[in-house]
Protein backbone atom coordinates (compact mmCIF):
# COMPACT_ATOMS: atom_id res chain seq x y z
CA UNK A 1 0.00 0.00 0.00
CA UNK A 2 1.38 3.57 -0.92
CA UNK A 3 1.32 6.33 1.53
CA UNK A 4 -1.23 8.26 -0.32
CA UNK A 5 -3.60 5.25 -0.23
CA UNK A 6 -2.39 5.10 3.58
CA UNK A 7 -3.05 8.45 4.22
CA UNK A 8 -6.33 9.14 2.26
CA UNK A 9 -7.82 6.16 4.18
CA UNK A 10 -6.96 7.14 7.67
CA UNK A 11 -8.65 10.53 6.62
CA UNK A 12 -11.60 8.89 5.61
CA UNK A 13 -11.66 6.84 8.98
CA UNK A 14 -11.36 9.51 11.08
CA UNK A 15 -14.02 11.55 9.21
CA UNK A 16 -16.20 8.12 9.50
CA UNK A 17 -15.33 8.26 12.85
CA UNK A 18 -16.49 11.50 13.54
CA UNK A 19 -20.04 11.12 12.10
CA UNK A 20 -20.47 8.21 14.14
CA UNK A 21 -19.26 9.48 17.55
CA UNK A 22 -20.34 13.04 16.59
CA UNK A 23 -23.57 12.03 14.76
CA UNK A 24 -25.22 10.95 18.05
CA UNK A 25 -24.16 13.56 19.89
CA UNK A 26 -25.94 15.66 17.16
CA UNK A 27 -29.00 13.77 17.30
CA UNK A 28 -29.36 13.48 20.77
CA UNK A 29 -29.38 17.42 21.06
CA UNK A 30 -32.44 17.62 18.72
CA UNK A 31 -34.06 14.85 20.69
CA UNK A 32 -33.42 16.20 24.25
CA UNK A 33 -36.80 18.19 24.74
CA UNK A 34 -38.59 14.72 23.29
CA UNK A 35 -36.81 11.91 25.07
CA UNK A 36 -35.55 14.36 28.17
CA UNK A 37 -37.60 14.38 31.18
CA UNK A 38 -36.35 14.50 34.97
CA UNK A 39 -34.99 10.71 34.08
CA UNK A 40 -38.25 9.16 33.98
CA UNK A 41 -40.48 8.31 30.85
CA UNK A 42 -43.65 9.82 30.49
CA UNK A 43 -46.38 7.50 31.84
CA UNK A 44 -44.16 5.81 35.03
CA UNK A 45 -44.58 6.38 38.21
CA UNK A 46 -41.63 6.49 40.12
CA UNK A 47 -40.20 4.89 43.43
CA UNK A 48 -40.47 6.75 46.83
CA UNK A 49 -36.10 6.46 46.67
CA UNK A 50 -36.25 8.48 43.15
CA UNK A 51 -38.55 10.64 44.25
CA UNK A 52 -36.57 11.76 47.43
CA UNK A 53 -33.54 12.07 45.19
CA UNK A 54 -35.42 14.12 42.25
CA UNK A 55 -37.26 16.22 45.14
CA UNK A 56 -33.72 17.04 46.74
CA UNK A 57 -32.04 18.22 43.81
CA UNK A 58 -34.59 19.99 42.50
CA UNK A 59 -35.37 21.85 46.16
CA UNK A 60 -31.08 22.82 46.16
CA UNK A 61 -30.63 26.47 44.94
CA UNK A 62 -30.28 27.05 41.35
CA UNK A 63 -30.76 23.26 40.60
CA UNK A 64 -32.40 22.09 37.09
CA UNK A 65 -34.06 19.45 35.97
CA UNK A 66 -32.13 16.99 35.37
CA UNK A 67 -32.30 15.91 31.24
CA UNK A 68 -32.18 11.95 30.53
CA UNK A 69 -31.29 12.25 27.40
CA UNK A 70 -28.58 14.64 27.81
CA UNK A 71 -27.25 12.24 30.83
CA UNK A 72 -26.67 9.20 27.95
CA UNK A 73 -24.01 11.50 25.91
CA UNK A 74 -22.72 13.05 28.94
CA UNK A 75 -19.23 11.11 29.60
CA UNK A 76 -18.56 11.08 25.98
CA UNK A 77 -19.32 14.59 25.31
CA UNK A 78 -16.58 16.98 23.74
CA UNK A 79 -14.44 13.92 23.40
CA UNK A 80 -15.76 12.78 20.10
CA UNK A 81 -15.16 15.59 18.59
CA UNK A 82 -11.46 14.46 18.89
CA UNK A 83 -11.72 12.81 15.87
CA UNK A 84 -12.72 16.27 13.95
CA UNK A 85 -9.38 17.64 15.69
CA UNK A 86 -7.63 14.47 13.52
CA UNK A 87 -9.67 14.52 10.62
CA UNK A 88 -8.43 18.42 10.07
CA UNK A 89 -4.71 17.72 10.98
CA UNK A 90 -4.67 14.57 8.57
CA UNK A 91 -6.24 17.34 5.85
CA UNK A 92 -3.74 20.06 6.77
CA UNK A 93 -0.97 17.76 6.95
CA UNK A 94 -1.06 15.13 3.89
CA UNK A 95 -3.63 17.11 1.19
CA UNK A 96 -2.75 20.51 1.92
CA UNK A 97 -4.40 21.42 -1.43
CA UNK A 98 -7.38 20.16 -0.60
CA UNK A 99 -7.91 21.88 2.57
CA UNK A 100 -7.31 25.12 0.83
CA UNK A 101 -9.64 24.72 -2.18
CA UNK A 102 -12.65 22.52 0.26
CA UNK A 103 -12.11 24.82 2.92
CA UNK A 104 -12.49 28.20 1.03
CA UNK A 105 -15.54 26.91 -1.44
CA UNK A 106 -17.42 25.59 1.62
CA UNK A 107 -16.75 28.44 3.60
CA UNK A 108 -19.96 29.68 4.61
CA UNK A 109 -20.86 25.96 5.72
CA UNK A 110 -17.66 25.41 7.58
CA UNK A 111 -18.36 28.56 9.46
CA UNK A 112 -22.00 27.45 9.85
CA UNK A 113 -20.80 23.99 11.31
CA UNK A 114 -17.96 25.21 13.93
CA UNK A 115 -20.76 28.44 14.98
CA UNK A 116 -23.21 25.52 15.62
CA UNK A 117 -20.64 23.30 17.59
CA UNK A 118 -19.51 25.78 19.82
CA UNK A 119 -23.75 27.49 20.52
CA UNK A 120 -24.71 23.19 21.49
CA UNK A 121 -21.87 22.93 23.41
CA UNK A 122 -21.93 26.01 25.70
CA UNK A 123 -25.73 25.45 25.99
CA UNK A 124 -25.48 21.63 26.72
CA UNK A 125 -22.49 23.06 29.40
CA UNK A 126 -24.10 25.97 31.07
CA UNK A 127 -28.39 25.00 30.91
CA UNK A 128 -27.49 23.80 34.57
CA UNK A 129 -26.44 27.47 35.29
CA UNK A 130 -29.58 28.53 34.41
CA UNK A 131 -32.76 30.73 36.57
CA UNK A 132 -36.23 29.72 36.23
CA UNK A 133 -37.76 28.25 33.51
CA UNK A 134 -37.75 30.55 30.95
CA UNK A 135 -33.74 30.94 30.63
CA UNK A 136 -34.05 26.87 30.61
CA UNK A 137 -36.66 27.23 27.94
CA UNK A 138 -33.73 29.50 26.22
CA UNK A 139 -31.20 26.94 26.37
CA UNK A 140 -33.05 23.44 25.63
CA UNK A 141 -33.76 25.48 22.28
CA UNK A 142 -29.90 26.47 21.70
CA UNK A 143 -29.35 22.89 22.58
CA UNK A 144 -31.51 21.52 19.70
CA UNK A 145 -30.10 24.65 17.36
CA UNK A 146 -26.57 23.38 18.02
CA UNK A 147 -27.60 19.72 17.20
CA UNK A 148 -29.63 20.62 13.85
CA UNK A 149 -27.70 23.19 12.45
CA UNK A 150 -24.25 21.48 11.84
CA UNK A 151 -26.18 18.09 11.42
CA UNK A 152 -27.97 19.78 7.93
CA UNK A 153 -25.00 21.62 6.50
CA UNK A 154 -22.68 18.37 7.23
CA UNK A 155 -25.77 16.72 5.06
CA UNK A 156 -25.57 19.64 2.47
CA UNK A 157 -21.53 19.59 2.31
CA UNK A 158 -21.78 15.59 1.98
CA UNK A 159 -24.43 16.25 -1.03
CA UNK A 160 -22.56 19.08 -2.54
CA UNK A 161 -19.59 16.64 -2.83
CA UNK A 162 -21.35 13.87 -4.23
CA UNK A 163 -22.85 16.68 -6.83
CA UNK A 164 -19.74 18.34 -7.55
CA UNK A 165 -18.96 21.80 -6.58
CA UNK A 166 -18.99 24.74 -9.11
CA UNK A 167 -15.38 25.87 -10.02
CA UNK A 168 -14.77 28.69 -11.54
CA UNK A 169 -12.68 29.80 -14.57
CA UNK A 170 -9.33 30.16 -12.14
CA UNK A 171 -9.48 27.05 -10.78
CA UNK A 172 -10.70 28.15 -7.70
CA UNK A 173 -14.02 26.47 -5.94
CA UNK A 174 -16.87 28.68 -5.10
CA UNK A 175 -20.67 27.69 -3.65
CA UNK A 176 -23.14 30.07 -4.07
CA UNK A 177 -27.24 30.37 -2.85
CA UNK A 178 -28.26 28.30 -5.39
CA UNK A 179 -26.29 25.24 -4.78
CA UNK A 180 -26.58 25.24 -0.64
CA UNK A 181 -30.40 25.18 -1.47
CA UNK A 182 -30.56 22.92 -4.64
CA UNK A 183 -32.82 20.17 -3.92
CA UNK A 184 -30.47 17.64 -3.74
CA UNK A 185 -28.86 19.16 -1.34
CA UNK A 186 -31.73 20.22 0.56
CA UNK A 187 -32.23 16.64 0.53
CA UNK A 188 -29.06 15.69 2.03
CA UNK A 189 -29.14 17.72 4.77
CA UNK A 190 -32.42 16.56 5.88
CA UNK A 191 -31.92 12.91 5.33
CA UNK A 192 -28.76 13.53 7.68
CA UNK A 193 -30.12 15.56 10.03
CA UNK A 194 -33.12 13.22 10.56
CA UNK A 195 -30.76 9.40 10.21
CA UNK A 196 -28.36 11.40 12.95
CA UNK A 197 -31.68 11.71 15.15
CA UNK A 198 -32.28 8.58 14.58
CA UNK A 199 -29.00 6.87 15.38
CA UNK A 200 -29.01 9.94 18.83
CA UNK A 201 -32.15 7.76 19.63
CA UNK A 202 -30.56 4.38 19.32
CA UNK A 203 -28.26 5.55 21.59
CA UNK A 204 -30.54 6.97 24.04
CA UNK A 205 -32.20 2.93 23.74
CA UNK A 206 -28.69 1.95 24.51
CA UNK A 207 -27.90 3.86 26.98
CA UNK A 208 -30.73 4.91 29.25
CA UNK A 209 -33.26 3.20 31.85
CA UNK A 210 -35.62 1.03 30.20
CA UNK A 211 -38.92 2.84 30.45
CA UNK A 212 -36.86 5.53 28.19
CA UNK A 213 -35.88 3.42 25.88
CA UNK A 214 -39.17 2.44 24.79
CA UNK A 215 -40.54 5.75 23.95
CA UNK A 216 -36.42 6.19 22.14
CA UNK A 217 -37.09 2.78 19.93
CA UNK A 218 -40.27 4.36 18.95
CA UNK A 219 -39.12 8.03 17.96
CA UNK A 220 -35.63 6.45 16.24
CA UNK A 221 -37.46 4.04 14.66
CA UNK A 222 -39.93 6.60 12.99
CA UNK A 223 -36.67 8.81 12.58
CA UNK A 224 -34.89 6.27 10.50
CA UNK A 225 -37.61 5.38 8.43
CA UNK A 226 -38.17 8.79 7.55
CA UNK A 227 -34.31 9.27 6.96
CA UNK A 228 -34.38 6.43 4.05
CA UNK A 229 -37.15 7.76 2.77
CA UNK A 230 -35.13 10.86 2.05
CA UNK A 231 -32.24 8.75 0.69
CA UNK A 232 -34.84 7.20 -1.80
CA UNK A 233 -35.37 11.04 -2.66
CA UNK A 234 -32.25 11.61 -3.04
CA UNK A 235 -31.38 8.62 -5.37
CA UNK A 236 -34.61 9.72 -7.39
CA UNK A 237 -33.29 12.71 -8.32
CA UNK A 238 -29.75 11.28 -9.49
CA UNK A 239 -31.69 9.29 -11.50
CA UNK A 240 -32.98 12.43 -13.59
CA UNK A 241 -29.73 13.77 -13.19
CA UNK A 242 -29.95 16.36 -10.48
CA UNK A 243 -28.20 14.55 -8.12
CA UNK A 244 -25.34 12.47 -7.39
CA UNK A 245 -22.22 12.49 -10.26
CA UNK A 246 -20.24 9.80 -9.43
CA UNK A 247 -17.42 8.43 -11.30
CA UNK A 248 -17.31 4.72 -10.04
CA UNK A 249 -20.89 4.44 -10.97
CA UNK A 250 -20.66 0.31 -10.15
CA UNK A 251 -19.11 1.29 -6.74
CA UNK A 252 -21.73 4.06 -5.97
CA UNK A 253 -24.44 1.65 -6.33
CA UNK A 254 -23.16 -1.07 -4.26
CA UNK A 255 -22.11 1.26 -1.55
CA UNK A 256 -25.75 3.37 -1.66
CA UNK A 257 -27.39 -1.03 -1.53
CA UNK A 258 -25.13 -0.89 1.78
CA UNK A 259 -26.29 2.36 3.27
CA UNK A 260 -29.89 1.38 2.47
CA UNK A 261 -29.38 -1.87 4.04
CA UNK A 262 -27.95 -0.54 7.20
CA UNK A 263 -30.48 1.84 7.54
CA UNK A 264 -33.48 -0.96 7.14
CA UNK A 265 -31.61 -3.23 10.00
CA UNK A 266 -31.24 0.19 12.33
CA UNK A 267 -35.22 0.13 11.91
CA UNK A 268 -35.57 -3.55 12.13
CA UNK A 269 -33.53 -4.03 15.37
CA UNK A 270 -34.86 -0.58 16.95
CA UNK A 271 -38.43 -1.98 16.51
CA UNK A 272 -38.09 -5.07 17.94
CA UNK A 273 -36.29 -3.64 20.85
CA UNK A 274 -32.24 -5.02 19.75
CA UNK A 275 -30.81 -1.53 21.30
CA UNK A 276 -26.48 -2.92 20.58
CA UNK A 277 -28.08 -4.28 17.05
CA UNK A 278 -29.62 -1.08 15.98
CA UNK A 279 -27.07 1.17 17.22
CA UNK A 280 -24.55 -1.06 15.36
CA UNK A 281 -26.37 -0.45 12.38
CA UNK A 282 -26.66 3.29 12.52
CA UNK A 283 -23.57 3.74 13.14
CA UNK A 284 -22.59 1.89 9.74
CA UNK A 285 -25.78 3.71 8.25
CA UNK A 286 -23.50 7.21 9.28
CA UNK A 287 -20.13 6.25 8.32
CA UNK A 288 -20.50 4.74 4.86
CA UNK A 289 -21.37 7.86 3.44
CA UNK A 290 -17.26 8.97 3.41
CA UNK A 291 -16.90 5.85 1.92
CA UNK A 292 -19.72 6.81 -1.02
CA UNK A 293 -17.87 10.20 -1.48
CA UNK A 294 -13.90 8.40 -1.28
CA UNK A 295 -14.42 5.21 -3.10
CA UNK A 296 -17.40 6.36 -5.59
CA UNK A 297 -15.66 9.61 -6.98
CA UNK A 298 -12.29 8.24 -6.91
CA UNK A 299 -10.00 9.25 -8.02
CA UNK A 300 -11.00 12.90 -7.24
CA UNK A 301 -10.94 14.36 -3.60
CA UNK A 302 -13.20 17.22 -4.88
CA UNK A 303 -14.73 16.92 -7.59
CA UNK A 304 -16.34 19.52 -10.26
CA UNK A 305 -19.61 19.82 -11.75
CA UNK A 306 -17.22 20.35 -14.71
CA UNK A 307 -15.63 17.06 -13.63
CA UNK A 308 -11.75 18.61 -13.41
CA UNK A 309 -11.49 18.54 -10.04
CA UNK A 310 -8.87 18.37 -7.17
CA UNK A 311 -7.44 14.12 -7.80
CA UNK A 312 -5.64 12.42 -5.24
CA UNK A 313 -2.26 12.90 -6.68
CA UNK A 314 -3.54 16.99 -7.33
CA UNK A 315 -4.02 17.09 -3.66
CA UNK A 316 -1.75 14.91 -1.61
CA UNK A 317 1.74 16.47 0.24
CA UNK A 318 5.26 15.27 -1.24
CA UNK A 319 6.50 11.57 0.16
CA UNK A 320 9.27 13.63 2.33
CA UNK A 321 6.16 14.92 4.18
CA UNK A 322 4.16 11.82 4.02
CA UNK A 323 6.97 9.88 5.63
CA UNK A 324 7.88 12.27 8.47
CA UNK A 325 4.11 12.73 9.09
CA UNK A 326 3.67 8.95 9.43
CA UNK A 327 4.17 9.35 13.42
CA UNK A 328 0.66 10.55 13.78
CA UNK A 329 -0.70 7.86 11.84
CA UNK A 330 1.04 5.37 13.87
CA UNK A 331 1.10 7.13 17.74
CA UNK A 332 -2.06 9.22 17.97
CA UNK A 333 -4.85 6.80 15.88
CA UNK A 334 -4.09 4.30 18.54
CA UNK A 335 -4.13 6.72 20.89
CA UNK A 336 -7.46 8.17 20.05
CA UNK A 337 -9.54 4.65 19.45
CA UNK A 338 -7.78 2.99 23.02
CA UNK A 339 -9.21 6.46 24.82
CA UNK A 340 -12.80 5.92 22.97
CA UNK A 341 -12.20 2.40 24.13
CA UNK A 342 -11.45 2.71 27.25
CA UNK A 343 -14.27 5.75 28.05
CA UNK A 344 -16.99 3.43 26.42
CA UNK A 345 -15.56 1.03 28.74
CA UNK A 346 -15.20 3.19 31.97
CA UNK A 347 -19.06 4.64 31.39
CA UNK A 348 -20.65 1.36 30.24
CA UNK A 349 -23.88 0.62 31.48
CA UNK A 350 -27.26 2.48 31.26
CA UNK A 351 -27.53 5.76 33.46
CA UNK A 352 -30.63 6.99 35.38
CA UNK A 353 -31.95 9.30 38.15
CA UNK A 354 -29.33 7.44 40.52
CA UNK A 355 -26.58 7.88 38.62
CA UNK A 356 -24.81 11.35 39.17
CA UNK A 357 -25.39 14.15 36.78
CA UNK A 358 -22.69 15.61 34.44
CA UNK A 359 -24.12 18.39 33.73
Amino acid sequence: MSLETLWLALLGLLLAGYFVLGGYDYGVQMLSPLLGGPGTAPGREPDPAERNTAERRTAEPGAVERNAALDAIAPFFLGNEVWLVAFAGAMFGAFPHLEGSLLSGLYPLIVAILAGLVLGNAAVQLRGRSRGPRALRWWNALVVLGGVVPAVCWGIVVGLLLHGVPRRADGSFHIGFGDVFAPFSLTCGVATALLFAGHGAAFIALRSEPELAVTARRVGATLIAAAGAASALGLLLSLFGAGASMTRTATSVVLFLLVAAAVAAGWWFLARGRDALAFTATCVATALPVLLIGAGQYPYLLAAESGAGITVDDAVADGATLKLLIGFGVVVFPLILLYQAWSWWAFRGRTGLRHPSYF
